[in-house]
Order: C-alpha cells, then sequence, then structure tokens
C-alpha cells in the first residue's frame, strides 16, 4: 500500500512513514493510491467477530508489511481492552430504523479513543524499530488532546505537546489534558482559538528547524491512522444492521471532516452506504459547502458543542482530491482561493457529492431543544455535538426503509454545562474511574497565540528531556 498527497507534489510513502511523517512535505494529506476492495463475503464475515479482529481485518490492507501480522493483531488486542465495554462501538436502538453508535467507551469518553489508543501503540512500535524518540505536536478542539494524551502517555519514545485554546473547552475535557503528569506530557493553552493552535502546529509541521533535527509526528486527524482505525466501526455496524445485504446511512457529527471521511472510505472499499449525513454546529462550512456550494470562511462563533467550533475543515480535503479525480494541482489552488476569498467548488465535483452527502447545521439553542427531546423520546441522554446528528438523521434521511446509524461521538458528562442548560440541574455522571477528576492536580501552560513562543516553548522543553 502506498500513499500519496493531496498537493500532488510529494513523495509517496509506505504506511511507517505515513504514520511518522502525518502532513505531507507539499502541505497536504496523505491518502491511499487506491482503497482497498472488501468482497461481500469478507464483508459478511465480519459479523460476529470481537472488535479487535474485525479491526484487523478491515485495517490490514492499509497497513501492508509494515507490521507482522501476529505484532498487529496482538497490538489491536492491547488497544480495545482498554475500553469499557466488551463491544468497543455498541449499537442502541432510538425508534424502529434509528440506531445510537456509542463511540464513547474509550478511557477519555469520546470517539477519538478508538483511533488514539491504537496511534500511540502504532508510533512506540515504528520508533523503537528506528531507535528513534519522536516529539507529537496537535491541536484540539477539545477531545483529541485528551485521547492523544491517554494513548501516549505510556510510550517510552514519544513527547507530547497538545495545544488548546484557552478557556474555550469544557473543564472536563481541560482536566482529562491536564491532570495528566506524566513527564513526557506537556500542555498549552493558547490565548486564542482552534484555528489558531491548528495554524501554528501546521506551520511547525513546514518548517521544523525549532527542533534540531528530531523528528515531528502528527496525532491529529491529518495523520491517515486516524482515519484507517475509525473506518472500522463503520463496517462492524453497519454489519450488525444486515450489510452487506442491506444498505445502510449514517449521520456523523463532524467539523473537521475526519470522522465523517472515515465513512466515506468504508463505502469506497466496497461498504453498502446510502448516505452520510454531516451535522455541524452555528460554525457551519461544512453544511454550507455541501448544501450551497457556499466555500468560505466566516469568523468562529464559540458554542456549547466545542469540539466541532472549526472554520476550517482540513479533512475535506482528502474528499476534495477524490471528487477533483485525485488532482493535486487544482486542490493546492482551490484551497489557495479559499484562503483569500469566498470560493465554490467546481460544479462537477459539488454534484458528485451532493449524490452521496447530506448536511444540516444547529445552534445553540436547537441544541439544547433536542437533548431534552431526545431524552423524553429515548431515554438516552446526549451530549451536545451528537444532538446535531441526533437532529439531521430526523432531516435529512432520505429513505424510511433505510437504518440510520446516528454517532454518539462523546459521553454527555464531558459537556456538563450544555447538559444542565437543557435543564438537567444534576448533569451527567462521571464514569467511576474519573469520579474524582476535578479534584486532581492540573499542569499546563498558557502561552500567546504566537509561534515563535509555542516553538521556543517546546524547543526548551526538549532541551531539558
Amino acid at each position: 500500500m502506498r500513499y500519496i498527497s493531496t498537493r500532488g507534489k510529494a513523495p509517496a510513502l509506505n504506511f511507517e512513514e505515513v504514520v511518522l511523517t502525518g502532513m505531507a512535505t507539499d502541505g497536504g494529506l496523505y491518502v491511499p493510491e487506491s482503497f482497498p476492495q472488501m468482497s461481500k463475503a469478507e464483508i459478511a464475515d465480519l459479523a460476529g467477530l470481537p472488535y479487535h479482529e474485525a479491526a484487523f481485518r478491515v485495517m490490514r490492507p492499509f497497513v501492508g508489511d509494515s507490521i507482522p501480522e501476529e505484532t498487529f493483531r496482538q497490538m489491536l488486542k492491547e488497544t480495545y481492552a482498554s475500553f469499557s465495554h466488551d463491544a468497543v462501538a455498541p449499537l442502541k436502538q432510538l425508534d424502529s430504523n434509528h440506531f445510537l453508535l456509542e463511540l464513547f467507551h474509550g478511557p477519555t469518553l469520546a470517539f477519538k479513543d478508538v483511533a488514539l489508543q491504537l496511534l500511540g501503540r502504532l508510533l512506540d512500535h515504528f520508533l523503537a524499530k528506528r531507535g528513534e524518540r519522536g516529539v507529537i505536536m496537535g491541536a484540539t478542539s477539545g477531545d483529541t488532546g485528551s485521547a492523544a494524551i491517554e494513548g501516549c502517555k505510556p510510550c517510552t519514545h514519544v513527547d507530547i505537546y497538545i495545544l488548546h485554546p484557552h478557556n474555550r473547552v469544557s473543564e472536563v475535557q481541560r482536566r482529562q489534558m491536564t491532570t495528566v503528569l506524566a513527564p513526557n506530557v506537556h500542555n498549552i493553552a493558547v490565548e486564542g482559538d482552534f484555528d489558531d493552535c491548528q495554524a501554528m502546529v501546521k506551520a511547525s509541521f513546514a518548517n521544523q528547524d525549532f527542533l534540531k533535527g528530531q523528528r515531528l509526528i502528527a496525532v491529529n486527524s491529518i495523520n491517515w491512522a486516524r482515519i484507517m482505525a475509525q473506518v472500522v466501526y463503520y463496517f462492524t455496524s453497519a454489519v450488525a444492521l444486515g450489510a452487506p445485504h442491506r444498505e445502510v446511512s449514517f449521520s456523523v457529527p463532524s467539523a473537521n471532516f475526519g470522522d465523517v471521511f472515515a465513512g466515506y472510505v468504508a463505502r469506497k472499499m466496497g461498504l453498502p452506504v446510502k448516505q452520510l449525513i454531516v451535522a455541524t454546529n452555528a460554525n457551519d462550512i461544512l453544511h454550507r459547502t455541501l448544501h450551497d456550494n457556499d466555500f468560505s470562511k466566516k469568523p468562529l462563533e464559540p458554542t456549547l458543542a466545542p469540539s466541532m467550533d472549526i472554520v476550517v475543515s482540513s479533512n475535506f480535503e482528502r474528499l476534495l482530491f477524490d471528487l477533483y479525480q485525485q488532482d493535486g494541482s487544482a486542490i493546492a489552488d482551490l484551497l489557495e482561493t479559499f484562503q483569500k476569498e469566498p470560493t465554490q467548488l467546481d460544479a462537477k465535483a459539488w454534484e458528485s457529492a451532493r449524490e452521496l452527502f447530506d448536511s444540516f447545521s444547529l445552534d445553540d439553542q436547537g441544541i439544547l431543544r433536542v437533548i431534552a427531546d431526545a431524552f423524553e423520546r429515548t431515554g438516552e441522554l446526549l451530549d451536545p455535538h451528537t444532538a446535531t446528528a441526533y437532529l439531521a438523521t430526523q432531516k435529512c434521511a432520505k429513505d424510511a426503509a433505510t437504518p440510520v446509524v446516528t454517532l454518539a461521538t462523546a459521553h454527555p458528562a464531558k459537556f456538563e454545562d450544555a447538559v444542565i442548560k437543557a435543564g438537567f440541574k444534576e448533569g451527567a455522571k462521571l464514569p467511576l474511574h474519573m469520579s474524582d477528576l476535578l479534584q486532581r492536580e492540573e499542569k499546563y501552560s498558557v502561552l500567546p497565540s504566537d509561534l515563535q513562543a509555542i516553538q521556543r516553548f517546546v524547543a526548551e522543553q526538549q532541551a531539558l528531556a
């Protein structure tokens, strides 16, 4: 399996190189040169398998010969043993043809655990093999940071630096990051928003001189391994509902497009996905682009669903590359224009996207109404991100005969403010292993939204390591 850049000018890499590289040298993101195919028989054979074995069968083609089969199989078994539910990603039925896929049974109560628990092990494996130590830099709007830290804190070959927007994540989200006191973990609260954090991480990858030769590694969803791991639960949930003999649709709360792109990859591999519904909060660039072909930036609006408070959707580039027939130059030109002024997708590319994708956006008041309504109807208390997808299912599902799976991307206890505002005065209880989270000691540094200040801090910490 070879991986190519969405901008078309970086060298093709194998899986090991892609995991350790993250972003391509031309500023693009890596995608498979071609998507592996699973036959109907191979998809049907996933039924009833333990999650780690299904994960092995879905992901193995992407890994190729970079990891011995038995080593990779054991790695997956250890990864998903840390989840609190044996199914890892269990389904719940909400009504006759609407299902909830619970992706919050990992250590940090968010869907990102599914990929980041694995990524930490992959990084440690490859770095140990090379006799190297790596530096991770990542930006988070809330959930990626804690999941990355949890996945990497036991790693012996990795130091991790996570940037989050100061005072713009929930208290639970912040404390899940800042109460991890491992010596290889560094939290940076940036006096700016998520897009500022993301831009500085990208700039650091573009020029790594400040690290004086140490390897810089990405754990954000620009890293292909993140997408690859998320493809699995589309297969397992669809098979549980009758695939490959039955089509299934999915409704996904999304801002950076990584999770929903994993559903697109599953479809490219042969899973019969009828519809992918993209749900956003008030920061609705994905909805405006998919619904109206309005590919333009607007000022970021802080919301009750902070993990989706993103203006520039990084992983959308991977979809665009496929829609534009892998024309890297066209993608580079489109994204350069996007940074300067409002633009539109090529008409043919946009129409192609509309054949599969629908979208919906919901503001804060709508989120609160949905949390209350969903609990009254189903008995399920949803987090604010999942709430957007719950309503998007009702608004956008095209076919009553096709089951729709709404992805529940986080435990409601991570967003207590929203839950309380929705009328649940006692909030949602944290699981037992996190019951003392709000009393734990914190460690983090508040820094200005300034690239040189961030890079200087990282360099100084690495000099002390």
